[in-house]
């Protein structure tokens, strides 16, 4: 996902158009910062015994309201601060995964759950049907997007 994005002009990077839609790259990077952020809101909570938040959003208010609310949120950055702020999270959640012991990774989520937290993380970060690959599900209009306002590949 990165080395396409690398291949667009600055100006490109807050372009809307992203899936023939609204998004733009920047509001990309800002969705799957979210989804990192659910992920990290997650672990926090089930290391108190306690549901998931972004579980309750999604019954609640349902996937399309939870992602468009996200990305309204975060629309006001600049290019530079979304980069950053999603690099940083990104680096956050990797360093809370890296120091959950192999058993509180296989363990449930919760007293009252049955799936591994491994599995569950995975779930939040999912965009298809693969744990851990909610990325995969955009490149196919990302590509697209820089097929068309990008650079050639070097």
């Amino acid at each position: 996902m990165l080395a396409l994005i690398d291949r667009l002009p600055p100006r490109a990077l807050a372009r809307p158009g992203l899936g023939g839609g609204e998004w733009s790259p920047k509001d990309l990077i800002g969705h799957l910062e979210s989804w990192e952020e659910h992920a990290l809101s997650a672990i926090a909570a089930w290391g108190r015994d306690e549901p998931a938040p972004i579980d309750r959003a999604l019954r609640e208010q349902g996937l399309t309201r939870v992602n468009l609310a996200e990305v309204a949120r975060k629309a006001r950055r600049s290019v530079p601060a979304a980069f950053a702020s999603a690099a940083a999270t990104h680096e956050r959640l990797l360093g809370v995964i890296r120091g959950l012991p192999a058993e509180r990774w296989s363990a449930p989520a919760t007293s009252r759950g049955r799936a591994p937290l491994g599995r569950r993380v995975g779930q939040i970060l999912v965009g298809t049907r693969d744990p851990f690959a909610h990325d995969s599900a955009h490149l196919k209009s990302l590509r697209a997007f820089v097929e068309e306002h990008g650079r050639p590949e070097r």
